[in-house]
């Protein structure tokens, strides 16, 4: 049960992360209304940097991809970590109404990572 429970949160997040990086390329989604100004102003100075949304975009659809199947859902997670914290670093400074998506995805890939561990150790071992 606790795989079928972790398949599907990795599906959802799989999903939203290849969602998100696939609108890097295509800005399909509307900015929403009540988006702080902060932030708008921001994603306007990322998207001056001509090859950093592509690149984000680029590590959310590996990422996501990659979270979605078992077999490579730790390499998954770890590729998606520092997409993660930029997220939740942007949330807390900029945009706390989109903390509880944020933590809720935090617990999803920490999740992953826990229950992969074993596959971690071989890279910290001497």
């Amino acid at each position: 049960m606790k795989s079928k429970i972790l398949f599907v949160l990795c599906l959802l997040a799989g999903l939203m992360f290849i969602n998100a990086g696939l609108d890097k390329f295509f800005h399909y989604m509307p900015v929403p209304k009540d988006m702080p100004e902060k932030m708008v102003k921001a994603g306007m100075a990322f998207a001056e940097i001509g090859w950093l949304m592509p690149l984000v975009g680029a590590i959310e659809i590996l990422g996501g991809l990659l979270l979605i199947f078992s077999r490579t859902r730790a390499l998954g997670a770890i590729v998606i970590l520092p997409v993660l914290t930029g997220i939740l670093l942007a949330n807390i400074s900029m945009a706390p109404a989109g903390l509880p998506i944020v933590f809720a995805l935090i617990a999803i890939v920490l999740w992953v990572i826990i229950d992969n561990r074993e596959k971690y150790l071989p890279m910290i071992r001497k």
